[in-house]
């Protein structure tokens, strides 16, 4: 008997398909061939797909065809064009000239924007010595809207001469749960924000640890799950032998009664094929096969690491206190926020870019304050902003953005980037993209001819 077991999606169907077709002609009719679906690598997983075989499923491997046919059709009608318009060589194609489009979109609105003058008020005060910052919140009941200078001046004046009393204290208990173990996207978001890896290095070293790596036992071993996935599930053993792990190494605190439970996002898209990536067994740290890895691949299977323990820890939890001084018609705020239990920080912190704004990590301690209590107003400084932009895509937040609109699939994304760079459709400066000319050119070209294919 032959038993096929590629992978349990539309693809891997399509090729046992394949494999079928090719091993009929040349084998005798009484040798049966088998269809076996396993969802991870492990001993039981397999013991169970071989004691229930399956058929080949037909519908998966036309769901497979029609896709192929749809992205031939889309690069040989639309490559032609650009051939005769620009020059020859260049390429179309289903998803990336919809990445393209996202990229230059963003590129117009960021070149037709037009900054917009606006101030902020920060007050700094002090109470038994220690200082904290309270912001202008409220003019009037409403957000404050202060356009220029002088009526940031009239606010200071008329504020300066008056008390800062208490007269709310809010006191809230606020938790932050962990993220779920990796998928294809969010683990290239995540090395791209916390290692500065592209895409493409991300899939490379994750690709070294999946096939195997020689850390000092008998032979090479995988130490991590399959790397294309976009399934945030694990299995029950994984689930088990993690949550075996955290109880042993972590105070009791850190180990909630019941398994987190991370369930994929309700999409057609997700085939669910594969679990999480997460490390094949959580006994092996990081630091202590470090010196079997090369940098990249050992910083990436520490990430992967950190990021599944992680996944099944208790929230860290935040005091945040929010006091305002009401000054008739100016309302002043200050919010701050002390860790009182480290949670999953403890062994993982997400990384950020910028642009996400600040979270509770970011706010200082504020002294302890009751409401009628004054306090010390040390100075009222007006601040000039003006409004940004929106930033151009790194790869993390095309990535993000790409799965967001359920554009490509976890296979594609490194490739679907490379391409752009590679055509010099974008160029990248600074972690960000930019469309080249040829890029905005192409991109005009096809969005013109083919406005309903090219369209997110």
């Amino acid at each position: 008997a032959i038993y096929l077991a590629t992978d349990p999606d539309r693809e891997g169907e399509a090729i046992a398909w394949h494999v079928a077709d090719q091993l009929k002609a040349g084998l005798p009719a009484s040798v049966r061939t088998h269809r076996i679906l396993f969802h991870e690598i492990t001993k039981a997983a397999i013991q169970e797909a071989l004691r229930d075989p399956g058929e080949i499923d037909d519908r998966k491997v036309d769901a497979q065809q029609a896709r192929r046919i749809l992205d031939r059709l889309v690069g040989y009608k639309a490559s032609p064009i650009l051939w005769h318009s620009i020059k020859t060589g260049l390429s179309a194609g289903r998803v990336q000239t919809v990445a393209l489009r996202l990229i230059v979109e963003r590129e117009r609105e960021i070149r037709a924007f037009k900054p917009q003058e606006y101030w902020s008020i920060e007050a700094l005060c002090a109470k038994d010595g220690q200082t904290f910052e309270a912001a202008l919140t409220k003019v009037g009941g409403h957000k404050p809207q202060i356009g220029n200078e002088a009526d940031a001046r009239a606010i200071v004046d008329a504020v300066r001469p008056r008390p800062f009393v208490v007269t709310k204290v809010e006191k809230r208990n606020r938790k932050k749960n962990p993220g779920a173990p990796f998928t294809t996207s969010t683990l290239q978001q995540e090395a791209a924000k916390k290692l500065g890896f592209s895409s493409r290095r991300t899939m490379r070293a994750a690709q070294d640890l999946y096939e195997g790596m020689d850390v000092g036992e008998d032979g090479p071993v995988g130490l991590i799950t399959y790397m294309r996935t976009d399934s945030p599930q694990v299995s029950d053993t994984a689930l088990a032998s993690v949550r075996g792990f955290i109880k042993k190494n972590y105070a009791k605190t850190y180990l909630p009664e019941a398994p987190n439970v991370y369930n994929p996002k309700k999409n057609a898209r997700v085939q669910g094929a594969h679990e999480a990536i997460r490390p094949t067994d959580v006994s092996r740290r990081p630091e202590e096969i470090q010196q079997y890895l090369e940098p990249d691949q050992y910083r990436l299977y520490q990430l992967i690491w950190q990021r599944f323990v992680a996944s099944q820890m208790m929230p860290a939890v935040y005091d945040m206190t929010v006091v305002d001084f009401d000054l008739g018609e100016y309302l002043f705020r200050a919010t701050g926020s002390v860790l009182v239990f480290d949670g999953y920080h403890v062994v993982y912190t997400e990384g950020r870019e910028k642009e996400e704004g600040k979270t509770m990590d970011d706010l200082p301690p504020i002294p302890p304050l009751v409401v009628g209590d004054r306090v010390e107003v040390r100075e009222i400084t007006p601040n000039q902003h003006f409004t940004e932009p929106p930033p151009r895509f790194s790869e993390a937040s095309l990535v993000k953005e790409l799965e967001r609109l359920g554009i490509g699939r976890p296979s594609t994304y490194s490739a679907i980037i490379s391409t752009l760079s590679a055509r010099e459709y974008v160029k990248v400066e600074q972690r960000r993209f930019f469309p080249t000319e040829l890029g905005e050119l192409v991109e005009k070209i096809m969005v013109a001819k083919f406005p309903e294919i090219f369209n997110v």
